[in-house]
């Protein structure tokens, strides 16, 4: 039978957004009702808003001082539920949380975002909510704030992942592997636009700095939807003096994008529509969040560098996809470019990691939600 879920995520960024939507698109397509909330409107007026401002300007200009408040609240397990920084604005979203759901009648609440996570874990732990939920932990690195043991199932982009939420809530979790479009896994440069775009930037670069040839690897600089990193002109001065061609995602930040445009041999793009299109022309994708780009990457058989990651859940995230072979983590003198070099092109070392890369996708997330509510009609579900 058809079932309802209801999917809480967070304009923060676009990574649980991406999460979400996809999430509900293949839920729909196998005949079931999905809407997706923005667990920051469920809170009081202007706290939202407050909390999405606050947390980018953090990453942005001081991102040592959200380094420090991940390390202190977030990143060590120890026993399980929400610390005291994350109970207030979870007490704060129960009752909307609640008429969300007495209004949606979901069969499952599939949470996406921590916050999430805590308000469902909360509620369900008293009871309050009656329907299970089911944590979708988009992190690479699992958190405290994806731990609350009052949740019904988490599922996983890693088996590591998944062991550490077992070990701290007692619950069930599942690996899944990353929720990415179908359109990744397969990624095309239909129209022939950006190999065109890239062949003109090489042109046009030849008559500013050293020549450069298609053949260099064309390196994408992910910054997420705002733009965000450390020394990311540096770096890509850095990638284009040894031969690669970097080009910088700079999101929806303009400001980068102009200040970008100034650097001879430097490519700034602003939001990318056909990002399964630029990746098939790409080489590497450089990467500071081990976020949904970095996900995206993994499907399109795209290698991944993480370099110079930002502080907190990212640079957590960044070492953790190194730890499973899913990506490089480059220190070190002559990085990041000697390693787009060396996984740039056909050899034991990309292959190893695109390899491991593909096999990371396990099972289809929406499935497990679906079986999870069928369980719960039928009665049979059990923690």
């Amino acid at each position: 039978m058809p079932h309802r879920f209801l999917l809480l995520s967070a304009s923060m960024g676009a990574g649980h957004d991406a999460v979400a939507q996809e999430l509900a698109h293949r839920l729909r397509a196998r005949g079931h009702a999905a809407l997706v909330r923005d667990i920051l409107t469920l809170l009081p007026a202007g706290t939202g808003e407050a909390l999405r401002s606050g947390y980018r300007a953090t990453v942005r200009h001081v991102p040592r001082l959200y380094g420090a408040v991940y390390a202190g609240f977030l990143a060590t397990a120890g026993a399980p539920g929400p610390r005291p920084s994350s109970a207030p604005l979870a007490a704060l979203a129960e009752r909307p949380l609640l008429r969300a759901v007495a209004d949606w009648r979901p069969d499952v609440v599939v949470p996406t975002f921590h916050l999430s996570a805590q308000v469902t874990g909360r509620l369900r732990a008293r009871g309050a909510l009656t329907v299970p939920a089911a944590v979708m932990v988009v992190d690479f690195a699992v958190h405290r704030g994806w731990l609350h043991p009052g949740n019904d199932l988490h599922l996983c982009v890693t088996e590591t992942a998944a062991e550490e939420v077992r070990a701290t809530t007692g619950g069930p979790a599942r690996t899944t592997g990353p929720v990415v479009p179908a359109r990744f896994f397969e990624p095309r440069d239909a129209d022939g636009h950006w190999r065109a775009l890239l062949d003109r930037h090489v042109a046009a670069a030849a008559q500013h700095t050293t020549p450069l040839s298609p053949e260099r690897p064309a390196v994408l600089m992910s910054t997420g939807a705002w733009g965000v990193g450390t020394r990311l002109l540096a770096t890509a001065r850095q990638l284009a003096a040894h031969g690669c061609v970097p080009v910088l995602l700079c999101g929806n930040d303009e400001r980068l994008r102009h200040r970008a445009a100034r650097n001879p041999g430097l490519l700034p793009l602003g939001w990318v529509t056909d990002l399964p299109g630029l990746m098939a022309v790409a080489h590497v994708l450089l990467d500071n969040a081990a976020g949904q780009t970095a996900a995206q990457a993994l499907a399109a058989g795209l290698p991944v560098i993480g370099h110079r990651p930002l502080p907190g859940h990212a640079a957590a995230g960044v070492q953790a996809m190194a730890r499973a072979g899913l990506s490089r983590h480059a220190v070190g003198k002559g990085e990041p470019a000697r390693s787009a070099h060396e996984l740039a092109f056909p050899g034991p070392a990309r292959d190893r990691q695109t390899a491991a890369a593909r096999a990371a996708f396990r099972t289809d997330a929406a499935e497990e939600l679906v079986a999870l509510a069928d369980r719960a009609d039928a009665g049979s579900w059990a923690r």
